[in-house]
Formats: C-alpha cells, sequence, structure tokens
C-alpha cells in the first residue's frame, strides 16, 4: 500500500458540495491508491457539512481557506482586473482566465501542486484549470469531470459575454489537455463532443447500493390521516427549480398531499412558496427539510411515496443534465415524476413503470395523473419494484464506479 500511486482531485468548493468529487475519492481509495483532495472553502455555512463527510473518509484533504493571497479585498480586484481584462484584450493568457473565473483559482492551484501526485482530477469547472496547471508542473496526467454543460449552465454564463469568454477558453485550451474526462449523463457527453471534438466517459450520478433499502418499503394507503408524500431535495430551495409549478399540480389533486422540500432555503422565498400553496388551495402547508449529507439521500427518501425530479429546459445544461434526485429515488425503491427535459424524457424510456412524465404547465392534467398512480395499489407496487430493481441492476454506483476505476488504471496502474 505504500508504494500506490497518489492521486490529487481538486475543486473551488466544499466536499459537501462536490458529491462527485467525494464518490470518486472513495472509490480510489478503496481501490488502493493514496489519495488527495485539495478544495476551496467560499461559505462557512457548508462547515458542518464538511467535517460530517472529513470525519469517516480514508483520505486526505486541504483547504485553501488556511493560505493566503494577499486577503479577500485584493484577489477580489485581480479577479475583476482579469474580467476587465476578457472584455477588452484580444489576447487572453489561461491563469487570467482561470481567476476571472474565481478569485481563489492560483491558490486552488498552488495548494494541488505542493502534492506529489501521478494524476490530477479537477471537479467543477475552476477545478480544471487548477489540475491541468498542478500536472504540468509535476510532469503528469490531468483528468476533468464534467458535471455540467458549462457553456450554458447558468442564465448569468449565458448572458454575460465575459463570462462565456471564459469558460469557453478554459475548457478549449484545457479539456484536450486531459488523459481523462468524464461527465454526468449523456446528453452532455453528446454535447462537449459536438463542442469540443472529445467524448467523455458517461458517469450517471448514480449511489452505491450500499445505500439501498434491506428491505422494500410499502406505505400505508393513503388517507386523510396518511396524506402522500411528494419529496424533492437539492443543496438549495429556491426559484427556477420547478417548486412554483408543483405547488399549483399538488393543490389540484383530489388525494390528501404534503410536499416535503430539502435543503438550504431562504426565510422570504419559504414564506413566498408557502403564500403561494395557499392562494393555490394547497390544504396541507409545505414542510422544509434540513439539509442532509449526499449518503443520507437514498435513506432519507425511501418513506416517500413519489420522487420529485423537476428540472426545466433551460439554461440548456439543465436540459441535457441528470440529478442525483432521480437515482436516489431509484436506490430507494420509489415511483418518480419527471419533468420533459431531454435528458429526462430519454431516460425515462428506460425506467418504465418506475417514472411517470408530466408536463407541469398542464397542472390539471398532471395532478390527475398522480392521483390515479398513488390511488392504485398494484400500480405502485409495481413501479417500486421497478425502480428497485433497476437501481441493482444497472443503476448504481457499484457499477459505474467499475469503469471510472478502470480509466483510471489506463493511466496510473497499480496492484491493489
Amino acid at each position: 500500500m505504500s508504494d500506490s500511486p497518489l492521486i490529487c482531485l481538486v475543486a473551488p468548493g466544499h466536499v459537501s458540495t462536490t458529491p462527485r468529487l467525494v464518490k470518486n475519492a472513495d472509490a480510489l481509495a478503496a481501490a488502493g491508491y493514496h489519495v488527495h483532495v485539495v478544495t476551496g472553502s467560499p461559505s462557512p455555512l457548508n462547515d458542518d457539512q464538511d467535517r460530517t463527510i472529513l470525519a469517516r473518509v480514508t483520505w486526505s484533504h486541504a483547504s485553501t481557506r488556511h493560505r493566503s493571497g494577499g486577503g479577500s479585498f485584493v484577489r477580489k480586484v485581480r479577479r475583476q482586473l482579469a474580467r476587465a481584462a476578457a472584455r477588452w484584450k484580444k489576447s487572453l493568457p489561461t491563469p487570467t482566465a482561470a481567476l476571472g473565473l474565481d478569485a481563489d483559482a492560483d491558490l486552488l492551484a498552488a495548494l494541488a501542486a505542493e502534492t506529489p501526485a501521478q494524476l490530477f482530477f479537477g471537479h467543477a469547472l475552476s477545478g480544471l484549470p487548477a489540475a491541468v496547471a498542478a500536472a504540468r508542473t509535476r510532469g503528469v496526467p490531468a483528468a476533468f469531470d464534467i458535471e455540467d454543460f458549462h457553456d450554458a449552465e447558468t442564465a448569468y454564463a449565458l448572458a454575460s459575454p465575459v463570462e462565456r469568454r471564459l469558460r469557453r477558453t478554459l475548457q478549449e485550451r484545457l479539456l484536450p489537455a486531459c488523459r481523462l474526462l468524464t461527465c454526468a449523463s449523456p446528453l452532455i457527453g453528446v454535447e462537449i463532443q459536438a463542442t469540443y471534438g472529445i467524448a467523455p466517459l458517461v458517469l450517471n450520478n448514480v449511489f452505491p447500493l450500499s445505500e439501498a433499502p434491506p428491505v422494500p418499503v410499502m406505505p400505508l394507503p393513503v388517507s386523510e390521516g396518511r396524506p402522500a408524500v411528494l419529496y424533492w431535495f437539492s443543496q438549495t430551495v429556491g426559484p427556477g427549480r420547478g417548486l412554483e409549478a408543483i405547488v399549483e399540480v399538488a393543490a389540484r389533486m383530489r388525494l390528501p398531499v404534503e410536499l416535503h422540500l430539502r435543503g438550504q432555503v431562504a426565510a422570504d422565498y419559504a414564506s413566498f412558496l408557502q403564500t403561494r400553496a395557499v392562494a393555490a388551495g394547497l390544504r396541507r402547508p409545505l414542510r422544509f427539510l434540513p439539509l442532509a449529507p449526499p449518503a443520507q439521500m437514498v435513506r432519507l427518501a425511501m418513506a416517500a411515496d413519489l420522487g420529485l425530479a423537476l428540472e426545466e429546459s433551460t439554461p440548456l445544461s439543465r436540459d441535457l443534465c441528470l440529478t442525483n434526485k432521480i437515482f436516489a429515488y431509484l436506490m430507494a425503491g420509489i415511483p418518480q415524476l419527471m419533468t420533459p427535459t431531454s435528458a429526462q424524457r430519454q431516460l425515462a424510456s428506460e425506467l418504465g413503470d418506475a417514472a411517470l412524465v408530466c408536463d407541469l404547465g398542464q397542472a390539471e392534467s398532471t395532478a390527475r395523473q398522480l392521483d390515479e398512480l398513488l390511488s392504485d395499489p398494484d400500480r405502485t407496487s409495481r413501479a417500486r419494484y421497478t425502480a428497485r430493481t433497476l437501481a441493482q441492476d444497472r443503476f448504481c454506483w457499484d457499477h459505474e464506479k467499475a469503469l471510472l476505476l478502470d480509466a483510471v488504471g489506463r493511466i496510473v496502474p497499480h496492484s491493489a
């Protein structure tokens, strides 16, 4: 084990907000690699979640929080100067583009480069220049995980010419420099190949079989005393997530229902959504549940009657993505409602009884379809069986991590 290769994973955010990094780090460490993770730490709000994860991992971790870089004010000024250069200069150096995207880009790259790794694996877009720079410093390969289609990841990325240039510059120059590219959905892979001429390895946002419920969960029939639970989770509960539309749908359902929403939520948005629910006629108040670690997502979903995968079709990245919600619901063994994005429509054709695709803009018809599903015990039982079977046989991390380990092993071979 002492002679095992060292792999350094790099991300600008927290370990708790980059679950794909954590899964990769765990898989590589379990396979016998030494693993070191280098991250930023942009918000103290995530520190408790980070500590929960780091308390149980077998890999080491370092953060830029304890590095000096001229002070936060100076770094912000440097970022603004870099963005000004992106606006006016014809030639834009790669380090300047990286700094324009993230004020701590140079700190992240420098901290990563201190690791004597045989492979640097970037996560999140700012992790790409950091991983490639560290790899070049050490004279070793780089890899990158494409979790979103970063060119069209947000409305801001689409609307800002500076942001578009920064993102395109970094990817055009640095994606070809990576020996391995992975991505989070088939359609993201298609778009990356069409845009940059490189075909990434698809690794879905799935969960390990060890997190599946030991036995199937069959809830009691829906009644006034036991309303159907419609469940949704994410890092943030906020606008642009389909929540306003599902409130309208739930209010039109004949069956008694409760909406359970898990994640960080601002008080003003919680108040807004609760007021909207009342105005729509939803008989039970919304339940806002606290943020929880990624490793608990399957367990926390398993008691729900229906999972909600409410992606919107804009910006383009949302249309192409397959979020971990989908695969958490499958592993939990519950049916799910999916909105008709391109990626979700494609996947739904493989999920059969486990998924119902509905247009939330058609609130009456969607409510009727949910009533029909949740009031039919035989149908819900089939849906639960199908979800559980798909998770166990195909859509699980046990399968995907084998693809990851094979790909990494071709670059950094070792004997476990």
